[in-house]
This record gives C-alpha cells, sequence and structure tokens, in this order.
C-alpha cells in the first residue's frame, strides 16, 4: 500500500505531469511535422527534381528490380531505404528548430530574479564599503549615516 501512495505522490508532482503533457503534444507535433515534409514539402522537391518520390528512393540488397519500395517489400527483398531516410532527417531538422524556438521564446519570457537587497553601503565619507545597511554611524571615519 505504501508503495502505491509514493506512486501516487511521485505521479501528481507538477514537473512529472508536465513532462507527460509535454510528450504527448511533443508526440502529436511529431506527427504534423511528419505530415508536413511528406505531404507538403517533398512534394515539390521531387518535381523539382524530375518528379522524385523520395519516399521510393531505395537501393535492392539482391537480385531483380522493383518498381517501389512496397513491392520490394512484400518480395521479402533487404532494401537500403534512402529516400524514406532522407524525409526523417528532415522531420528531425523542422522538430530541431521548433524546439529551439520554443525554449528561446520560453527563456526570454522567463522573468529574472530581481537583485537581493545589499546587505551593506558605502560611507559616504570615508567611501569604507563593507558598513551594514542598518548602521547609523561609520566604523571607521564615526560619520553619522543618514539612510
Amino acid at each position: 500500500m505504501k508503495i502505491l501512495q509514493e506512486f501516487k505522490q511521485f505521479a501528481m508532482r507538477g514537473n512529472v505531469v508536465d513532462i507527460a503533457v509535454g510528450i504527448v503534444i511533443g508526440v502529436a507535433f511529431g506527427k504534423i511535422v511528419s505530415s508536413l515534409v511528406s505531404d507538403i514539402i517533398m512534394p515539390p522537391i521531387g518535381m523539382l527534381m524530375g518528379n522524385v518520390d523520395f519516399s521510393n528512393l531505395f537501393i535492392t540488397l539482391g537480385r531483380g528490380d522493383y518498381q517501389t519500395l512496397e513491392v520490394a517489400r512484400e518480395a521479402g527483398v533487404a532494401t537500403i531505404n534512402y529516400g524514406v531516410f532522407i524525409n526523417t532527417v528532415l522531420d528531425f531538422v523542422i522538430v530541431a528548430f521548433a524546439i529551439f524556438l520554443v525554449v528561446k521564446a520560453m527563456n526570454k519570457m522567463k522573468r529574472q530574479d530581481p537583485a537581493p537587497a545589499p546587505d551593506v553601503r558605502q560611507c559616504p565619507e570615508c567611501l569604507s564599503s563593507d558598513i551594514p545597511v542598518a548602521a547609523k554611524r561609520c566604523r571607521h571615519c564615526t560619520a553619522v549615516l543618514t539612510r
């Protein structure tokens, strides 16, 4: 029973819940980026490169000539799928750049902690700088200090 209570306490901490929400949003964002790359970015790039479908760029490691990656997979042939790899790398670059922008914005919005109030001050007469703020006289020159 105690372990369940410890787990509940752990799971209900703010940081754990924040991380869980971040992971869920990150996975959804990754799917959006994958769709952006494969459905919107790569088709025009493929068209500009002579109607190339990047998802069908592969090298067959064996005998035979296959028109598409799907046909080669159905035949059970080993392939190097460099077109899919290019799409995945582009996905990663976009996600990494988006995360960079989010972290940069969060760091910019993060409030800076105000500087702590000084606990010592400087005497206007002798310029000693190690006088407590609450002092009424300078310990070095005995000048009366005003606040």
